[in-house]
């Protein structure tokens, strides 16, 4: 059988954009349930203080009150990675940043729930506070956190490739600095919701939640609930964003099921905005200490870096986050020799986690800048550099990390061409400038959180006999369009109409397991699994109408919802009735498959973090104005160009990449979540956590490359994360362009901007 593409490489709208724009679509915080109680989480006011009682009294004998519950009613900890397992749903000893979570209330309603945590007494032993990486390295004698096997270190890595000293020793320039990564929050425009149901008669429990990662989910609270995982069913209802800050479990959706499980009655519990601040999981600060050399020809004989990360209190993904912080910086440009030495830190304050490129956004930013400096010191241009020193395709990194498609020099190209790159960069006023970045990114981590060898996505695929196509996959959409690209590609495959395509995710009880929304697998793997699911249904059809026409099935054309001969085209039937006829053949026209990748990764200890089935490439340029006076940077434009590998549908390719540029800049520019020396947040809200806003946004131009991969859903790769790595660099070479002053820790705040102006000119007198 023969298929064009119809539907793959088209634009198309998304499949839940109507719904979303005209406000049908259904979040966790709009559901309700019948006889519906209201919960409320009772928070810490201090960092590090131990709990010696917990007097829930007065709560209790509030009129509308129907439970209380402490950290000794859920004494299991949960944790995403199943080695680090150590945060307790409600504290129970202790608790370890301000925000943690101490008791929490059902009631009546949220307001007398609320009422109900303000007559809860605790009574507080205050304890010495850990609240910079510094300090706890310092004083192991603290203990951030209970039961820590290394001190106040969540993991410490060392890992080297080649020879980095002769490296440095052979080279004709080094270039060394120390930057500075700020913490930063999301910002999803949905808060954490959810919502319990328990079924007493069953024993069973329903949880609605707005998690990115509805398997693993379903897997803790079986664990902490002690609940067997076949009476529990988490359903996914739409979700306003996530980008890694709903990528675990959260206390609430462990508090609402127990509290169902106590009173009989669904609980529902959804944060305030100051709630998603303390629970953020956020970017990990992280101080970067870089060296590396370089000969006169632009190659690179060594990198050494050294990165700090405050991990905040508990582990989240933190062993995974110490390893992406070096194990990812090895391409686009190949290096000579390469180590690094990564330590994630116990602190007194909330916990970082996964954010949007989790990991690798923060050396990204020191490396890229650092290549400008090498670029500089040998008289070379910066695009120049980076494309005569790319690693190439079908070939591994310096860590072993195997490279099948890239399009890195492609994307250095295109943005050449488009910013006017050689006609700006050093030839523009004092005050403007250009600079220039690029990164790799995964397309999906190689193994699963918890190891196992069963398939990390899977797809069923049912025809109707009407012609009607059902996809059910355990995909999480979370604003991203996977949803809109398994139907592109199942109609795609089967010459279908769209709009004969529906798609089911988001259910655990109906969907088969996919792993969820992270390290930018979906497409790859569910879209991989789809397209097995629909072409054997395709091989069934094609195989009734070949019979049907005494032809051989390669005769035989598919597409606009229709089969035919390809040499006579009036011998045609319909969707529908090819469905039937395969239907009479073969029985029921359900088909499933699922994907797992290859064994990946180098021969070392940790050579699988960081290991993929593709990556994807990226190259921005950013044009910017700063203001001497004032200190303010203006980014006036962007153009991103992105090695998606194929862009399935590039509409929603082009939103992930601006929407990639945006968040980027919000980092480089605004975004600080800040602590006092009590550990309280200074701006947990969207009045004083500063946000780019319309206004604030420049013109973004995303540029699609294709480079094909060979492992890709029609040689697809990510189109997520990848694009906001090189943003923050190529912003940062901007202003040196500019201004001549190289600004190492974000964000670009006026004040700093302002300082490293003042020393500029200090030296030059």
């Amino acid at each position: 059988m023969t298929t064009e593409h119809t539907v793959i490489g088209r634009r198309h709208r998304k499949l839940d954009g109507a719904s979303k724009a005209t406000g049908r679509a259904l979040y966790t915080a709009d559901l309700s349930r019948p006889a519906m109680l209201h919960a409320k989480i009772l928070r810490s006011p201090h960092a590090h203080a131990r709990i010696r009682s917990v007097d829930a009294s007065r709560a209790r004998a509030l009129a509308g009150v129907h439970a209380v519950i402490t950290g000794k009613d859920l004494p299991e900890t949960y944790g995403i990675i199943v080695w680090t397992r150590d945060e307790p749903a409600l504290a129970v000893d202790k608790a370890c940043y301000v925000g943690e979570g101490i008791a929490a209330v059902a009631a009546e309603t949220a307001e007398i729930a609320e009422r109900a945590c303000e007559l809860i007494d605790v009574d507080f032993e205050l304890l010495d506070t850990v609240l910079s990486p510094e300090e706890a390295l310092a004083k192991p004698g603290v203990e951030v956190r209970p039961g820590g096997k290394h001190g106040n270190v969540t993991k410490h890595v060392q890992l080297a490739f080649g020879d980095v000293e002769a490296g440095l020793g052979n080279a004709d320039v080094v270039v060394e600095g120390t930057y500075y990564f700020e913490n930063s929050n999301h910002v999803a425009i949905e808060p954490h919701a959810a919502l319990a149901e328990w079924d007493a008669a069953r024993q069973a429990l329903t949880l609605w939640s707005c998690t990115q990662v509805p398997h693993y989910l379903h897997r803790e609270l079986a664990r902490v609930l002690g609940v067997p995982e076949s009476r529990i069913r988490v359903r996914q209802p739409a979700i306003g964003a996530g980008f890694g800050g709903k990528s675990e479990p959260f206390d609430l959706e462990f508090v609402v099921s127990k509290l169902a499980m106590m009173t009989g009655r669904p609980v529902k519990l959804v944060y305030s905005r100051e709630e998603v601040f303390y629970a953020h999981r956020g970017r990990h600060p992280t101080t970067m200490r870089f060296e590396v050399g370089a000969r006169k020809d632009g190659s690179i004989t060594a990198v050494r870096a050294k990165n700090v990360l405050d991990g905040g209190a508990y582990s989240s993904f933190g062993l995974v986050t110490a390893y992406y912080s070096g194990q990812l910086l090895t391409a686009p440009v190949k290096l000579g020799a390469y180590a690094f030495d990564s330590t994630r830190v116990f602190t007194n304050k909330p916990v970082c986690g996964a954010k949007r490129g989790h990991g690798s956004v923060q050396p990204r930013f020191a490396f890229e800048c650092l290549l400008d400096e090498v670029a500089e010191a040998i008289g070379m241009d910066p695009i120049d550099l980076r494309r005569s020193q790319d690693i190439g395709s079908s070939t591994k990194t310096i860590n072993g990390q195997r490279i099948t498609s890239n399009g890195a020099v492609a994307c250095l190209d295109a943005v050449e061409r488009a910013s006017g790159w050689k006609a700006k960069r050093g030839r523009l006023p004092r005050g403007r400038g250009i600079g220039v970045a690029t990164s790799m990114y995964i397309t999906g981590t190689n193994y699963p959180i918890y190891p196992n060898e069963m398939p990390q996505s899977s797809v069923a695929v049912k025809l109707d006999r009407s012609g009607r196509v059902t996809v059910v996959a355990g995909a999480s959409d979370i604003g991203q369009g996977s949803d809109s690209v398994l139907a592109d590609l199942v109609a795609d495959v089967l010459g279908l109409d769209l709009a004969d395509v529906s798609v089911v995710t988001h259910d655990t009880d109906v969907c088969p397991v996919d792993l969820g929304s992270y390290s930018s697998r979906v497409t790859f793997m569910c879209g991989n699994a789809a397209i097995d699911a629909a072409s054997q249904l395709r091989d069934l059809l094609v195989d009734a109408a070949a019979t049907e026409w005494g032809c051989a099935p390669e005769d035989v054309v598919a597409g606009g919802s229709r089969l035919w001969r390809r040499e006579d085209t009036a011998t045609a039937m319909t969707f529908a009735n090819a469905v039937w006829k395969a239907e009479e053949r073969h029985g029921p026209l359900v088909r499933a498959a699922g994907y797992k990748t290859p064994k990946l990764g180098g021969e070392y200890r940790g050579g699988t973090i960081g290991a993929s089935p593709a990556y994807s490439f990226t190259a921005h340029v950013a044009e910017v104005e700063v203001d001497e006076q004032t200190g303010f940077v203006t980014v006036r434009k962007v153009w991103a160009a992105h090695d998606c590998g194929k862009a399935l549908n590039p509409t929603i390719v082009e939103g992930q990449v601006q929407g990639s540029v945006y968040m980027g800049l919000g980092e480089v520019l605004l975004e600080q979540q800040a602590y006092d020396s009590k550990g309280v947040h200074v701006c947990p809200n969207l009045v004083d956590y500063k946000v780019p806003t319309a206004v604030d946004t420049p013109e973004i131009e995303a540029i699609v490359v294709e480079s094909g991969d060979p492992e890709g859903p029609f040689g697809a790769k990510e189109a997520g994360e990848g694009p906001l790595h090189p943003i923050i660099p190529a912003v940062a070479n901007a202003v040196h362009d500019a201004v001549g002053v190289r600004i190492r820790r974000i964000p670009f705040h006026p004040a700093a901007v302002l300082d490293a102006l003042r020393r500029q000119r200090e030296a030059a007198r």
